[in-house]
């Protein structure tokens, strides 16, 4: 069951209440019984645990680092072999 932030425009107060998804909204403030409650909407702070989930499925240098290492190692092979056939002909 969800728990709701409520702020009276009358008073001020702010209070949190726990209500199931088809309760209707509070209306009525219980300090000031005026009708001026309305729902306070806040971020939700999401946590992604665990080493895999940066370095697979976020596109940042961190997850790059072993596609541009191979990349490397492919071009440093490719010189040598044509810096040894630039030996051969001279």
């Amino acid at each position: 069951m969800p728990i709701y932030t409520y702020h009276c425009d009358h008073c001020g107060i702010q209070f949190e209440r726990k209500q199931k998804f088809s309760d209707e909204p509070l209306r009525v403030c219980p300090e000031c019984q005026e009708e001026a409650l309305r729902k306070v909407y806040q971020p939700v702070g999401i946590v992604f645990k665990g080493s895999g989930f940066y370095s697979t499925d976020n596109r940042s240098p961190s997850g790059m680092g072993s596609a541009s290492r191979s990349s490397k190692k492919d071009d440093d092979s490719g010189d040598s072999s044509t810096s040894d056939s630039k030996k051969d002909s001279d």
